[in-house]
């Protein structure tokens, strides 16, 4: 019988900068720099820590990088990949001109950075439990790369003589 091994994803404690917040459930505040989390492979997070991160190329909220203040949330991406070829990435960030996609057919949904439409936004945010995601937990899309620093690369730790 094969048991897969379990792993932690414990975040290691750390002293957070002057002006640096951590995980809430309110909208990003405009201007604030954030701690949050993107989740991906082991290889993804070795040529993102080499090269930096760049949009996708869609998703739920269009084209940008996708991150939460959750570490939780980050630690399952991407989805059906087993924990012990997942990375964590520990980025800070300066939200800038944050808004609130917190409905289904919100009509800055994919456009809330271009002009064209309006106001333009530098980091979408869905808040927890609105319907927009399926776990229910918060997510953030930033749109430009630049404004994002990486702190350091979390990995799992496995449980040591416990297998699920």
């Amino acid at each position: 019988m094969f048991h897969q091994q379990s792993y932690s994803w414990e975040e290691d404690d750390f002293q957070l900068l002057s002006g640096i917040e951590k995980i809430g459930h309110e909208k990003p505040n405009c201007g604030q720099t954030y701690v949050m989390y993107h989740g991906t492979t082991r290889t993804n997070a070795t040529a993102i820590l080499s090269e930096g991160f760049r949009q996708s190329a869609n998703g739920m909220l269009g084209r940008g990088v996708y991150l939460s203040r959750d570490m939780k949330k980050a630690s399952r991406y991407p989805i059906n990949t087993p924990d012990s070829e997942r990375s964590v990435l520990m980025v800070e960030i300066n939200v800038g001109n944050a808004i609130a996609i917190n409905y289904q057919g919100h009509p800055c949904q994919k456009n809330w950075h271009d002009r064209r439409y309006g106001e333009v936004f530098d980091t979408a945010w869905c808040p927890p439990n609105c319907g927009r995601t399926m776990s229910g937990m918060e997510e953030d899309c930033v749109w430009d790369p630049n404004r994002i620093t990486i702190v350091k690369c979390i990995t799992p730790t496995p449980l040591r003589g416990r297998r699920d």
